[in-house]
């Protein structure tokens, strides 16, 4: 088990050190690698990046969600060190077909997580409601 959280530490310095960046659809894709800030933005994925219902299967990732996709896009464009915040990361099994997905949906091969840390920024998720901050008051569109 140790060695399991060696090689997991030397992953994440190494996620730490990389940037993202995606280029306007009519250019090709072209990633460069340099120093991150650690601070970063969560996106869920099924039901917020990718459509999800009842009828999903967890063999493959529903279809893109097109403004989640554009914001995703947008927000590494901005330099946004984004990670994909999901449960299916907890199945091994499930890391390829995530990563193929964002592949064929124009995104970099973006670090995959279901673990909050200090650094998390924001989340984006269908599941959350926000609540204020040190209060326990609930932010709710009326």
């Amino acid at each position: 088990m140790l060695n399991s959280i060696k090689k997991y530490l030397k992953k994440a310095k190494e996620e730490v050190s990389r940037e993202y960046s995606i280029h306007s659809s009519d250019q090709p894709l072209d990633y460069s690698y340099n120093e991150l800030p650690k601070i970063w933005t969560g996106v869920d994925l099924d039901g917020t990046l990718a459509y999800y219902d009842r009828m999903s299967s967890y063999d493959e990732v529903g279809e893109p969600v097109p403004a989640m996709l554009v914001l995703v896009k947008k927000m590494i464009n901005n330099g946004i060190r984004v990670k994909i915040f999901t449960a299916r990361v907890q199945d091994p099994e499930q890391l390829p077909i995530i990563r193929k997905w964002l592949k064929d949906n124009g995104l970099p091969e973006l670090e995959i997580t279901n673990i909050k840390d200090y650094n998390m920024r924001m989340l984006y998720d269908d599941r959350c409601i926000q609540v204020e901050r040190n209060t326990g008051r609930l932010i709710v569109d009326n």
